[in-house]
Protein backbone atom coordinates (compact mmCIF):
# COMPACT_ATOMS: atom_id res chain seq x y z
CA UNK A 1 0.00 0.00 0.00
CA UNK A 2 2.47 2.15 0.80
CA UNK A 3 4.20 1.22 -2.28
CA UNK A 4 1.26 2.52 -4.14
CA UNK A 5 0.69 5.85 -2.14
CA UNK A 6 4.58 6.80 -3.25
CA UNK A 7 4.14 5.95 -6.82
CA UNK A 8 0.91 8.28 -6.97
CA UNK A 9 3.72 11.57 -5.40
CA UNK A 10 5.72 10.69 -7.91
CA UNK A 11 3.12 11.14 -10.38
CA UNK A 12 1.39 14.04 -9.31
CA UNK A 13 0.79 16.81 -12.09
CA UNK A 14 1.97 20.25 -11.77
CA UNK A 15 -1.05 21.70 -11.59
CA UNK A 16 -3.28 23.57 -9.85
CA UNK A 17 -6.00 21.80 -7.90
CA UNK A 18 -7.38 19.61 -4.72
CA UNK A 19 -5.52 16.79 -2.83
CA UNK A 20 -7.79 14.16 -0.67
CA UNK A 21 -5.64 12.51 2.14
CA UNK A 22 -7.56 9.35 3.51
CA UNK A 23 -6.64 7.43 6.60
CA UNK A 24 -6.59 3.50 6.77
CA UNK A 25 -10.40 2.85 7.12
CA UNK A 26 -11.30 5.38 3.81
CA UNK A 27 -12.28 8.60 5.64
CA UNK A 28 -10.90 12.00 4.55
CA UNK A 29 -8.94 13.16 6.86
CA UNK A 30 -7.65 16.45 5.10
CA UNK A 31 -8.65 18.34 1.81
CA UNK A 32 -6.13 21.30 0.15
CA UNK A 33 -5.84 23.10 -2.65
CA UNK A 34 -2.64 24.43 -4.67
CA UNK A 35 -1.42 26.15 -7.72
CA UNK A 36 1.40 23.63 -8.21
CA UNK A 37 -0.42 20.47 -6.74
CA UNK A 38 3.44 17.98 -7.38
CA UNK A 39 5.26 21.02 -5.33
CA UNK A 40 2.90 20.87 -2.60
CA UNK A 41 1.62 17.42 -1.48
CA UNK A 42 5.92 16.57 -1.96
CA UNK A 43 6.29 19.36 1.20
CA UNK A 44 4.07 17.32 3.13
CA UNK A 45 6.22 14.29 2.26
CA UNK A 46 9.69 15.31 1.89
CA UNK A 47 9.89 16.98 5.53
CA UNK A 48 9.92 20.96 3.99
CA UNK A 49 6.57 21.75 5.60
CA UNK A 50 7.85 22.89 8.86
CA UNK A 51 3.97 23.41 10.49
CA UNK A 52 3.53 21.51 13.68
CA UNK A 53 0.49 18.91 12.66
CA UNK A 54 2.71 18.02 9.50
CA UNK A 55 4.25 14.76 11.03
CA UNK A 56 1.21 13.51 12.45
CA UNK A 57 -1.06 13.75 9.65
CA UNK A 58 1.46 12.14 7.34
CA UNK A 59 1.57 9.02 9.75
CA UNK A 60 -2.06 8.75 9.00
CA UNK A 61 -2.52 8.55 5.45
CA UNK A 62 -2.82 6.40 3.38
CA UNK A 63 -4.22 6.92 0.12
CA UNK A 64 -4.10 10.58 -1.50
CA UNK A 65 -6.45 11.86 -4.36
CA UNK A 66 -6.09 14.81 -6.87
CA UNK A 67 -8.63 16.82 -8.98
CA UNK A 68 -6.90 19.17 -10.91
CA UNK A 69 -8.54 22.36 -11.83
CA UNK A 70 -8.01 24.85 -14.59
CA UNK A 71 -7.25 27.74 -11.58
CA UNK A 72 -6.41 28.36 -8.54
CA UNK A 73 -9.59 30.09 -8.07
CA UNK A 74 -11.15 26.96 -8.89
CA UNK A 75 -9.05 25.15 -6.72
CA UNK A 76 -10.63 27.08 -3.45
CA UNK A 77 -14.06 26.74 -4.74
CA UNK A 78 -13.81 22.93 -4.85
CA UNK A 79 -11.78 22.36 -1.63
CA UNK A 80 -14.92 24.26 0.21
CA UNK A 81 -17.17 22.02 -0.91
CA UNK A 82 -15.30 19.23 0.14
CA UNK A 83 -14.78 20.59 3.52
CA UNK A 84 -17.99 21.60 3.82
CA UNK A 85 -19.04 17.56 2.58
CA UNK A 86 -16.21 15.79 4.54
CA UNK A 87 -15.55 17.56 7.64
CA UNK A 88 -12.18 16.34 7.90
CA UNK A 89 -10.61 15.87 11.03
CA UNK A 90 -7.32 17.88 10.32
CA UNK A 91 -8.97 20.66 8.77
CA UNK A 92 -10.34 23.88 10.70
CA UNK A 93 -14.28 23.94 10.29
CA UNK A 94 -16.15 26.70 11.25
CA UNK A 95 -19.39 25.97 11.61
CA UNK A 96 -21.70 29.27 11.22
CA UNK A 97 -24.87 28.00 8.89
CA UNK A 98 -26.77 31.04 10.38
CA UNK A 99 -28.98 33.06 7.80
CA UNK A 100 -29.07 36.96 8.68
CA UNK A 101 -31.94 39.17 8.68
CA UNK A 102 -32.16 41.49 6.16
CA UNK A 103 -34.72 44.82 5.56
CA UNK A 104 -36.38 44.40 2.40
CA UNK A 105 -38.16 46.91 0.18
CA UNK A 106 -39.62 47.01 -3.36
CA UNK A 107 -39.66 50.58 -4.56
CA UNK A 108 -41.92 49.62 -7.71
CA UNK A 109 -44.97 47.93 -5.63
CA UNK A 110 -47.50 51.30 -5.46
CA UNK A 111 -47.46 50.94 -1.55
CA UNK A 112 -43.79 49.01 -0.40
CA UNK A 113 -43.42 48.36 2.71
CA UNK A 114 -40.50 47.44 4.75
CA UNK A 115 -39.96 43.41 5.59
CA UNK A 116 -37.65 41.34 7.65
CA UNK A 117 -36.43 38.50 5.29
CA UNK A 118 -33.72 36.08 5.99
CA UNK A 119 -32.18 35.30 2.52
CA UNK A 120 -32.20 37.86 -0.59
CA UNK A 121 -33.74 37.10 -3.81
CA UNK A 122 -32.76 38.70 -7.30
CA UNK A 123 -36.67 40.17 -7.45
CA UNK A 124 -35.61 43.56 -8.14
CA UNK A 125 -36.41 44.33 -4.14
CA UNK A 126 -33.63 46.50 -2.74
CA UNK A 127 -32.09 44.90 0.46
CA UNK A 128 -30.15 46.17 3.67
CA UNK A 129 -27.98 44.23 5.91
CA UNK A 130 -27.32 41.59 6.91
CA UNK A 131 -27.99 42.41 10.17
CA UNK A 132 -25.53 40.64 13.11
CA UNK A 133 -28.45 39.67 15.19
CA UNK A 134 -32.36 39.68 15.22
CA UNK A 135 -32.52 41.92 17.83
CA UNK A 136 -30.59 44.94 15.64
CA UNK A 137 -32.54 43.91 12.46
CA UNK A 138 -35.88 44.65 14.73
CA UNK A 139 -34.77 47.64 16.01
CA UNK A 140 -34.14 48.83 12.94
CA UNK A 141 -37.59 47.95 11.47
CA UNK A 142 -38.76 49.29 14.21
CA UNK A 143 -37.26 53.01 13.89
CA UNK A 144 -38.26 52.86 10.72
CA UNK A 145 -41.51 52.37 11.12
CA UNK A 146 -42.05 55.06 13.94
CA UNK A 147 -40.52 57.79 11.65
CA UNK A 148 -41.40 56.75 8.16
CA UNK A 149 -45.08 55.93 8.27
CA UNK A 150 -45.38 52.96 5.76
CA UNK A 151 -47.65 50.11 5.96
CA UNK A 152 -46.40 46.67 8.04
CA UNK A 153 -49.41 44.78 6.56
CA UNK A 154 -49.15 42.30 3.70
CA UNK A 155 -50.53 42.51 0.25
CA UNK A 156 -53.85 40.27 0.32
CA UNK A 157 -54.19 42.44 3.62
CA UNK A 158 -53.97 45.98 1.69
CA UNK A 159 -56.71 44.60 -0.57
CA UNK A 160 -59.20 43.16 1.83
CA UNK A 161 -59.12 46.22 4.42
CA UNK A 162 -62.25 47.39 5.13
CA UNK A 163 -60.93 49.88 8.05
CA UNK A 164 -57.50 51.25 8.84
CA UNK A 165 -55.83 48.81 11.61
CA UNK A 166 -54.37 49.77 15.12
CA UNK A 167 -50.89 50.97 13.08
CA UNK A 168 -53.17 54.26 11.80
CA UNK A 169 -54.38 54.82 15.37
CA UNK A 170 -50.71 54.66 16.45
CA UNK A 171 -49.67 57.01 13.78
CA UNK A 172 -47.39 54.32 12.25
CA UNK A 173 -49.25 54.10 8.70
CA UNK A 174 -50.21 56.40 6.72
CA UNK A 175 -53.24 53.93 5.75
CA UNK A 176 -53.01 54.03 1.91
CA UNK A 177 -55.40 50.89 1.87
CA UNK A 178 -58.37 53.46 2.64
CA UNK A 179 -57.04 56.52 0.85
CA UNK A 180 -56.97 58.24 4.27
CA UNK A 181 -55.11 61.11 5.13
CA UNK A 182 -54.82 62.26 1.54
CA UNK A 183 -52.00 60.06 0.87
CA UNK A 184 -51.39 59.15 -2.88
CA UNK A 185 -49.19 56.66 -4.30
CA UNK A 186 -46.48 59.21 -5.55
CA UNK A 187 -46.18 60.84 -1.96
CA UNK A 188 -46.65 57.73 -0.03
CA UNK A 189 -43.42 56.46 -2.24
CA UNK A 190 -41.21 59.51 -1.47
CA UNK A 191 -41.67 58.26 2.38
CA UNK A 192 -40.38 54.69 1.14
CA UNK A 193 -37.40 56.46 -0.37
CA UNK A 194 -36.94 58.52 2.45
CA UNK A 195 -36.40 55.55 4.89
CA UNK A 196 -34.79 53.49 2.09
CA UNK A 197 -32.06 57.05 1.83
CA UNK A 198 -31.25 56.45 5.16
CA UNK A 199 -30.62 52.46 5.77
CA UNK A 200 -28.21 53.70 2.69
CA UNK A 201 -26.31 55.66 4.90
CA UNK A 202 -27.23 58.96 2.82
CA UNK A 203 -28.84 61.19 6.34
CA UNK A 204 -26.96 64.39 5.29
CA UNK A 205 -28.61 64.38 2.13
CA UNK A 206 -31.99 63.22 3.64
CA UNK A 207 -31.73 66.10 6.50
CA UNK A 208 -30.50 68.70 3.52
CA UNK A 209 -33.87 67.28 1.49
CA UNK A 210 -36.50 67.01 4.51
CA UNK A 211 -35.07 70.49 5.54
CA UNK A 212 -36.19 71.71 2.17
CA UNK A 213 -39.17 70.46 2.37
CA UNK A 214 -40.19 71.39 5.73
CA UNK A 215 -39.63 75.11 4.89
CA UNK A 216 -41.69 74.37 2.06
CA UNK A 217 -44.05 73.43 4.02
CA UNK A 218 -44.20 76.22 6.25
CA UNK A 219 -44.14 79.02 3.41
CA UNK A 220 -47.50 77.06 1.93
CA UNK A 221 -49.04 77.92 6.03
CA UNK A 222 -48.72 73.61 6.09
CA UNK A 223 -47.66 73.85 9.93
CA UNK A 224 -49.10 70.17 10.33
CA UNK A 225 -46.78 68.98 7.62
CA UNK A 226 -44.36 70.87 8.71
CA UNK A 227 -44.17 69.83 11.98
CA UNK A 228 -43.82 66.12 11.05
CA UNK A 229 -40.81 66.77 9.20
CA UNK A 230 -39.23 68.87 11.69
CA UNK A 231 -39.83 65.71 14.04
CA UNK A 232 -38.85 63.40 11.61
CA UNK A 233 -35.31 65.35 11.42
CA UNK A 234 -34.77 65.48 15.27
CA UNK A 235 -35.31 61.24 15.18
CA UNK A 236 -33.08 61.50 12.62
CA UNK A 237 -30.18 63.18 13.94
CA UNK A 238 -30.83 61.58 17.77
CA UNK A 239 -30.59 58.00 16.23
CA UNK A 240 -27.08 59.13 14.28
CA UNK A 241 -25.76 60.60 17.65
CA UNK A 242 -26.20 57.50 18.77
CA UNK A 243 -24.09 55.64 16.28
CA UNK A 244 -20.47 55.50 16.74
CA UNK A 245 -18.02 57.15 13.76
CA UNK A 246 -15.07 54.49 13.80
CA UNK A 247 -13.94 54.66 10.26
CA UNK A 248 -13.24 57.81 8.81
CA UNK A 249 -13.23 56.31 4.99
CA UNK A 250 -17.26 55.37 5.33
CA UNK A 251 -17.02 52.01 3.40
CA UNK A 252 -18.85 48.73 4.70
CA UNK A 253 -15.94 46.81 6.17
CA UNK A 254 -15.63 43.59 7.66
CA UNK A 255 -12.80 43.45 10.62
CA UNK A 256 -11.86 40.13 12.09
CA UNK A 257 -10.44 40.02 15.50
CA UNK A 258 -8.55 37.07 16.71
CA UNK A 259 -7.57 35.41 20.33
CA UNK A 260 -5.46 32.63 20.90
CA UNK A 261 -4.55 31.33 24.35
CA UNK A 262 -3.25 27.59 23.82
CA UNK A 263 -5.03 25.45 21.77
CA UNK A 264 -8.03 27.72 21.97
CA UNK A 265 -9.08 30.12 18.89
CA UNK A 266 -11.87 32.80 19.90
CA UNK A 267 -12.82 35.13 16.39
CA UNK A 268 -15.43 38.46 16.80
CA UNK A 269 -15.72 40.03 13.76
CA UNK A 270 -16.54 43.87 13.64
CA UNK A 271 -19.91 45.03 10.85
CA UNK A 272 -18.96 48.87 10.16
CA UNK A 273 -21.34 50.08 7.40
CA UNK A 274 -20.74 53.77 5.95
CA UNK A 275 -17.91 54.29 8.53
CA UNK A 276 -20.04 53.22 11.44
CA UNK A 277 -20.11 50.48 13.62
CA UNK A 278 -23.33 48.74 13.39
CA UNK A 279 -22.71 45.78 16.20
CA UNK A 280 -20.63 42.35 16.16
CA UNK A 281 -20.83 38.36 15.55
CA UNK A 282 -19.13 35.91 17.91
CA UNK A 283 -18.00 32.67 16.85
CA UNK A 284 -18.41 29.87 18.84
CA UNK A 285 -14.76 28.89 20.76
CA UNK A 286 -12.35 26.56 18.12
CA UNK A 287 -9.98 24.12 19.77
CA UNK A 288 -7.35 24.31 16.97
CA UNK A 289 -4.32 21.69 17.03
CA UNK A 290 -1.25 23.13 18.23
CA UNK A 291 0.87 24.58 15.33
CA UNK A 292 -1.14 26.06 12.92
CA UNK A 293 -0.25 29.11 11.99
CA UNK A 294 -2.84 31.71 12.03
CA UNK A 295 -3.01 33.09 8.54
CA UNK A 296 -4.16 29.27 7.68
CA UNK A 297 -6.68 29.87 10.20
CA UNK A 298 -7.71 33.08 8.55
CA UNK A 299 -7.90 31.32 5.32
CA UNK A 300 -9.77 28.56 6.19
CA UNK A 301 -12.34 30.51 7.75
CA UNK A 302 -12.76 33.24 5.44
CA UNK A 303 -13.53 31.07 2.60
CA UNK A 304 -15.83 29.32 4.65
CA UNK A 305 -18.05 32.03 6.10
CA UNK A 306 -18.12 34.01 3.08
CA UNK A 307 -19.41 30.89 1.00
CA UNK A 308 -22.39 31.13 2.81
CA UNK A 309 -25.39 33.99 2.92
CA UNK A 310 -23.14 36.46 4.44
CA UNK A 311 -22.65 40.03 3.18
CA UNK A 312 -19.38 40.34 1.59
CA UNK A 313 -18.12 44.11 2.01
CA UNK A 314 -15.95 46.05 0.11
CA UNK A 315 -13.02 45.57 2.38
CA UNK A 316 -12.45 43.12 4.56
CA UNK A 317 -9.53 43.40 7.65
CA UNK A 318 -7.71 40.43 9.29
CA UNK A 319 -4.72 40.44 11.42
CA UNK A 320 -2.29 38.32 9.58
CA UNK A 321 -1.59 37.79 5.75
CA UNK A 322 -2.33 34.99 4.14
CA UNK A 323 -0.41 33.03 1.35
CA UNK A 324 -4.10 32.95 -0.97
CA UNK A 325 -5.35 36.05 -0.25
CA UNK A 326 -5.04 36.96 -4.22
CA UNK A 327 -7.12 34.31 -4.97
CA UNK A 328 -9.30 34.68 -2.24
CA UNK A 329 -9.98 38.56 -3.47
CA UNK A 330 -10.28 36.71 -6.89
CA UNK A 331 -13.16 34.66 -5.37
CA UNK A 332 -14.97 37.43 -3.51
CA UNK A 333 -14.76 39.75 -6.08
CA UNK A 334 -17.12 37.08 -8.20
CA UNK A 335 -19.59 36.19 -5.35
CA UNK A 336 -20.24 39.96 -4.68
CA UNK A 337 -19.93 41.27 -8.49
CA UNK A 338 -17.57 44.10 -7.92
CA UNK A 339 -13.70 44.25 -6.23
CA UNK A 340 -13.11 43.36 -2.66
CA UNK A 341 -10.09 43.78 -1.07
CA UNK A 342 -8.67 41.54 2.21
CA UNK A 343 -6.00 44.45 3.82
CA UNK A 344 -4.00 43.73 6.87
CA UNK A 345 -3.01 47.22 8.34
CA UNK A 346 0.18 47.54 9.90
CA UNK A 347 -0.89 51.16 11.30
CA UNK A 348 -3.36 54.01 11.39
CA UNK A 349 -6.91 53.47 11.42
CA UNK A 350 -7.22 50.32 10.34
CA UNK A 351 -4.75 49.27 12.54
CA UNK A 352 -6.70 50.83 15.56
CA UNK A 353 -9.91 48.89 14.41
CA UNK A 354 -8.13 45.77 14.07
CA UNK A 355 -6.88 46.19 18.18
CA UNK A 356 -11.03 46.61 18.71
CA UNK A 357 -11.94 43.93 17.24
CA UNK A 358 -8.81 41.90 19.34
CA UNK A 359 -9.82 43.15 22.56
CA UNK A 360 -13.78 42.05 21.68
CA UNK A 361 -12.41 38.63 20.89
CA UNK A 362 -9.92 38.65 24.33
CA UNK A 363 -13.40 39.80 26.27
CA UNK A 364 -15.75 37.28 24.84
CA UNK A 365 -13.10 34.52 25.43
CA UNK A 366 -12.99 35.60 28.88
CA UNK A 367 -16.29 36.53 29.74
CA UNK A 368 -18.24 33.23 27.65
CA UNK A 369 -15.19 30.51 28.03
CA UNK A 370 -13.08 31.64 31.28
CA UNK A 371 -16.72 32.61 33.31
CA UNK A 372 -18.19 29.64 32.12
CA UNK A 373 -15.23 27.01 32.64
CA UNK A 374 -15.59 24.72 35.27
CA UNK A 375 -15.98 26.85 38.71
CA UNK A 376 -15.25 23.72 40.93
CA UNK A 377 -11.80 22.88 38.31
CA UNK A 378 -10.72 26.46 38.91
CA UNK A 379 -11.33 27.38 42.35
CA UNK A 380 -9.37 23.84 42.94
CA UNK A 381 -6.14 24.52 40.67
CA UNK A 382 -6.16 27.71 42.14
CA UNK A 383 -5.76 25.98 45.35
CA UNK A 384 -2.99 24.43 44.22
CA UNK A 385 -1.28 27.10 42.94
CA UNK A 386 -1.40 29.49 45.47
CA UNK A 387 -0.83 26.21 48.29
CA UNK A 388 -4.11 27.75 50.02
CA UNK A 389 -5.65 25.52 52.91
CA UNK A 390 -8.42 24.76 51.06
CA UNK A 391 -10.52 25.53 47.93
CA UNK A 392 -11.79 28.99 48.24
CA UNK A 393 -15.31 28.36 47.89
CA UNK A 394 -16.14 32.05 49.56
CA UNK A 395 -13.74 34.90 48.29
CA UNK A 396 -14.05 38.30 50.24
CA UNK A 397 -12.16 41.34 48.49
CA UNK A 398 -11.66 44.48 50.00
CA UNK A 399 -10.86 47.93 48.08
CA UNK A 400 -10.21 51.49 48.77
CA UNK A 401 -11.36 54.49 47.33
CA UNK A 402 -10.41 58.46 48.42
CA UNK A 403 -9.39 61.24 46.41
CA UNK A 404 -6.34 62.82 49.49
CA UNK A 405 -8.23 61.64 51.80
CA UNK A 406 -11.81 63.04 50.83
CA UNK A 407 -15.16 61.18 50.90
CA UNK A 408 -13.20 57.82 51.62
CA UNK A 409 -15.22 54.75 51.74
CA UNK A 410 -14.16 51.24 51.80
CA UNK A 411 -16.04 47.82 49.73
CA UNK A 412 -16.15 44.67 50.35
CA UNK A 413 -17.79 42.24 47.91
CA UNK A 414 -18.21 38.40 48.12
CA UNK A 415 -17.73 35.08 45.80
CA UNK A 416 -19.65 32.20 46.37
CA UNK A 417 -18.44 29.28 43.99
CA UNK A 418 -16.35 31.55 41.65
CA UNK A 419 -19.88 34.16 41.20
CA UNK A 420 -20.61 37.33 42.73
CA UNK A 421 -22.99 37.38 45.73
CA UNK A 422 -24.92 40.46 46.44
CA UNK A 423 -25.81 39.59 49.77
CA UNK A 424 -22.43 39.49 50.71
CA UNK A 425 -21.28 43.20 49.74
CA UNK A 426 -20.96 45.66 51.86
CA UNK A 427 -19.54 49.14 51.97
CA UNK A 428 -17.66 51.38 54.81
CA UNK A 429 -17.80 54.92 55.06
CA UNK A 430 -14.19 55.58 56.70
CA UNK A 431 -14.62 57.32 60.40
CA UNK A 432 -11.44 56.91 62.35
CA UNK A 433 -8.63 57.72 59.29
CA UNK A 434 -8.01 61.63 58.40
CA UNK A 435 -5.86 62.36 55.59
CA UNK A 436 -4.39 60.23 52.09
CA UNK A 437 -3.48 56.96 54.87
CA UNK A 438 -4.43 53.84 51.99
CA UNK A 439 -3.19 51.22 54.78
CA UNK A 440 -4.80 53.19 58.20
CA UNK A 441 -7.82 53.18 56.29
CA UNK A 442 -7.83 49.67 55.09
CA UNK A 443 -6.82 48.29 58.94
CA UNK A 444 -10.04 49.84 60.08
CA UNK A 445 -12.00 48.49 56.86
CA UNK A 446 -10.84 44.77 57.63
CA UNK A 447 -11.08 45.14 61.02
CA UNK A 448 -14.82 46.47 61.44
CA UNK A 449 -15.53 43.50 58.98
CA UNK A 450 -13.61 41.02 61.15
CA UNK A 451 -13.84 42.13 64.37
CA UNK A 452 -17.54 40.40 65.34
CA UNK A 453 -15.97 36.43 63.36
CA UNK A 454 -18.85 36.16 61.65
CA UNK A 455 -19.31 34.10 58.64
CA UNK A 456 -15.56 33.90 58.13
CA UNK A 457 -14.33 33.48 54.40
CA UNK A 458 -11.95 30.87 53.04
CA UNK A 459 -9.69 33.07 51.27
CA UNK A 460 -9.34 37.11 51.62
CA UNK A 461 -7.62 39.26 49.11
CA UNK A 462 -7.24 42.84 49.04
CA UNK A 463 -6.83 45.15 46.02
CA UNK A 464 -3.26 46.40 46.42
CA UNK A 465 0.40 45.25 46.58
CA UNK A 466 2.74 43.85 49.77
CA UNK A 467 1.99 46.58 52.08
CA UNK A 468 -1.56 46.42 51.62
CA UNK A 469 -1.69 42.35 52.37
CA UNK A 470 0.94 43.32 55.57
CA UNK A 471 -2.44 45.33 56.83
CA UNK A 472 -4.57 42.57 56.05
CA UNK A 473 -2.19 39.70 57.83
CA UNK A 474 -1.77 42.52 60.99
CA UNK A 475 -5.72 43.05 61.78
CA UNK A 476 -6.17 38.94 61.97
CA UNK A 477 -3.07 38.71 63.87
CA UNK A 478 -4.99 41.83 66.44
CA UNK A 479 -8.12 40.16 66.65
CA UNK A 480 -6.53 36.19 67.30
CA UNK A 481 -8.17 34.69 63.97
CA UNK A 482 -6.77 31.99 62.76
CA UNK A 483 -6.89 29.42 59.75
CA UNK A 484 -7.83 32.18 57.06
CA UNK A 485 -5.93 32.38 53.55
CA UNK A 486 -4.95 36.11 52.49
CA UNK A 487 -3.31 37.17 49.26
CA UNK A 488 -3.49 40.43 47.48
CA UNK A 489 -3.58 41.45 43.80
CA UNK A 490 -1.66 44.21 42.37
CA UNK A 491 -0.93 45.58 38.81
CA UNK A 492 1.86 45.60 37.03
CA UNK A 493 4.12 46.14 34.26
CA UNK A 494 4.08 42.36 33.62
CA UNK A 495 0.40 41.60 34.26
CA UNK A 496 -1.27 40.86 37.74
CA UNK A 497 0.69 39.58 40.23
CA UNK A 498 -0.38 37.84 43.54
CA UNK A 499 1.02 38.43 46.80
CA UNK A 500 1.19 35.71 49.66
CA UNK A 501 1.42 35.77 53.27
CA UNK A 502 6.02 34.87 54.05
CA UNK A 503 6.91 34.71 50.55
CA UNK A 504 9.48 37.21 49.21
CA UNK A 505 8.17 37.79 45.50
CA UNK A 506 5.00 37.67 43.96
CA UNK A 507 3.56 35.26 41.65
CA UNK A 508 2.07 35.56 38.15
CA UNK A 509 -1.07 33.28 37.00
CA UNK A 510 -0.44 33.73 33.16
CA UNK A 511 -0.03 30.36 32.81
CA UNK A 512 -3.57 29.38 34.52
CA UNK A 513 -5.68 32.17 32.86
CA UNK A 514 -9.06 30.75 34.42
CA UNK A 515 -7.53 31.46 37.78
CA UNK A 516 -6.31 34.85 36.83
CA UNK A 517 -9.71 35.85 35.26
CA UNK A 518 -11.37 34.55 38.52
CA UNK A 519 -9.14 36.75 40.88
CA UNK A 520 -9.53 39.90 38.51
CA UNK A 521 -12.59 39.46 38.39
CA UNK A 522 -12.95 39.72 42.06
CA UNK A 523 -10.50 42.60 42.20
CA UNK A 524 -12.56 44.42 39.68
CA UNK A 525 -15.94 44.05 41.29
CA UNK A 526 -14.53 45.13 44.84
CA UNK A 527 -13.23 48.00 42.74
CA UNK A 528 -16.50 49.19 40.76
CA UNK A 529 -18.33 48.80 44.17
CA UNK A 530 -15.78 50.93 45.62
CA UNK A 531 -15.89 53.89 43.43
CA UNK A 532 -19.68 54.16 43.03
CA UNK A 533 -20.16 54.79 46.79
CA UNK A 534 -17.47 57.38 46.41
CA UNK A 535 -19.06 58.92 43.55
CA UNK A 536 -21.97 58.77 44.94
CA UNK A 537 -20.82 60.28 48.42
CA UNK A 538 -19.24 62.95 46.44
CA UNK A 539 -21.81 64.31 44.28
CA UNK A 540 -24.13 64.27 47.48
CA UNK A 541 -21.32 66.46 49.21
CA UNK A 542 -20.74 68.58 46.24
CA UNK A 543 -23.92 69.68 45.68
CA UNK A 544 -25.12 70.01 49.13
CA UNK A 545 -22.24 72.29 49.34
CA UNK A 546 -23.82 74.18 46.18
CA UNK A 547 -27.48 74.14 47.63
CA UNK A 548 -25.44 75.72 50.95
CA UNK A 549 -24.51 78.84 48.73
CA UNK A 550 -28.33 79.56 48.03
CA UNK A 551 -29.25 82.60 50.10
CA UNK A 552 -32.35 81.41 52.01
CA UNK A 553 -32.08 77.51 51.54
CA UNK A 554 -30.97 76.08 55.08
CA UNK A 555 -30.98 72.26 56.18
CA UNK A 556 -34.78 71.27 56.00
CA UNK A 557 -35.12 73.26 52.77
CA UNK A 558 -31.99 70.93 51.40
CA UNK A 559 -33.11 68.25 52.78
CA UNK A 560 -36.94 67.98 51.82
CA UNK A 561 -35.65 69.12 47.82
CA UNK A 562 -32.86 65.98 48.29
CA UNK A 563 -36.02 63.54 49.46
CA UNK A 564 -38.57 64.97 47.06
CA UNK A 565 -35.86 64.32 43.59
CA UNK A 566 -34.26 61.57 44.99
CA UNK A 567 -31.58 62.29 42.54
CA UNK A 568 -29.03 64.90 42.54
CA UNK A 569 -29.34 65.51 39.20
CA UNK A 570 -33.07 66.02 38.90
CA UNK A 571 -33.13 68.90 40.87
CA UNK A 572 -30.51 70.65 38.61
CA UNK A 573 -32.80 69.87 35.49
CA UNK A 574 -35.98 70.90 37.55
CA UNK A 575 -37.77 73.65 35.92
CA UNK A 576 -39.18 76.37 38.15
CA UNK A 577 -42.96 74.35 38.04
CA UNK A 578 -41.57 71.61 39.67
CA UNK A 579 -39.60 72.79 42.28
CA UNK A 580 -42.86 74.64 43.59
CA UNK A 581 -43.83 71.25 43.77
CA UNK A 582 -41.59 70.93 46.82
CA UNK A 583 -43.40 71.79 50.25
CA UNK A 584 -41.94 75.12 51.48
CA UNK A 585 -40.87 76.45 47.90
CA UNK A 586 -42.24 78.85 47.14
CA UNK A 587 -42.54 80.43 43.68
CA UNK A 588 -40.15 83.40 44.20
CA UNK A 589 -37.36 80.53 46.28
CA UNK A 590 -38.23 78.12 42.95
CA UNK A 591 -37.20 80.90 40.86
CA UNK A 592 -34.00 81.70 42.96
CA UNK A 593 -33.01 78.09 43.01
CA UNK A 594 -33.67 78.04 39.33
CA UNK A 595 -31.62 80.62 38.12
CA UNK A 596 -28.56 79.86 40.74
CA UNK A 597 -28.08 76.45 39.68
CA UNK A 598 -28.36 77.05 35.81
CA UNK A 599 -24.75 78.60 36.47
CA UNK A 600 -23.30 74.81 37.42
Amino acid sequence: MRNILESKIRNIPRAPGVYIMRDKEGEVIYVGKARDLKSRVHAYFGGTDSRFMIPFLVSRIHDVEFITTETEKEALILENNLIKEHRPRYNINFRDDKAYFNIRINLNDPFPRFQLVRRPQKDGARYFGPYPSSASAKETLHFLQQIFPIRTCRDRELKSRKRACLEYQMKRCLAPCLGLAGIMSEAYRQLAKDGAAFLEGRENKLIADLHFRMNAAAERLNFEEAAILRDRIAAIKRTLEKQRIVSMSFKDQDVFGLYREGNLTQICVLYIRKGKLIGKKAFPLFKIRAGIETSEILSSLLKQYYDGEAFIPGEIIVPDDMEDRAVIEEWLAEKRGKTASVVTPKRGQGMDILRIARRNAENIFKTEYLSTDKSEETIRTLAEILHLRKPPERIECFDISDIGGQYAVGSMVTFAAGSPWKGGYKRFKIKTVTGADDYGMMYEVLRRRYRNRENLPDLIMVDGGKGHLGVAVSVLRDLGIEGIDIISLAKGEKGDRVYLPGRKDPLYLSRWPACLFLLQRVRDEAHRFAISYHRNLKEKGDFQSVLDEIPGIGGDRKKVLLTFFGDIKKIKEASVEALQQVDGIGKHTAEKIHTFLRGY
